[in-house]
């Protein structure tokens, strides 16, 4: 799932252990920040950590 281009919907329902909330988070971060350059960038967004990441890591594209 490319984290620069899905809708926070479409975020929530894909990854594993993102709600609606984080994903709203995660697209926010991204319309205020630009888009995502390196994967390791989600861990700047609130309720995002290292076990969350790696549990999504091979769902994730840029």
């Amino acid at each position: 799932m490319n984290i620069n281009q899905a809708s926070a919907q479409a975020l929530s329902e894909g990854l594993s252990g993102i709600g609606l909330e984080k994903a709203r988070a995660i697209v926010a971060f991204r319309e205020q920040h630009g888009a995502f350059s390196r994967l390791e960038q989600l861990l700047q967004v609130k309720g995002i950590g290292a076990a969350l990441l790696e549990k999504n890591r091979a769902r994730l594209a840029l």
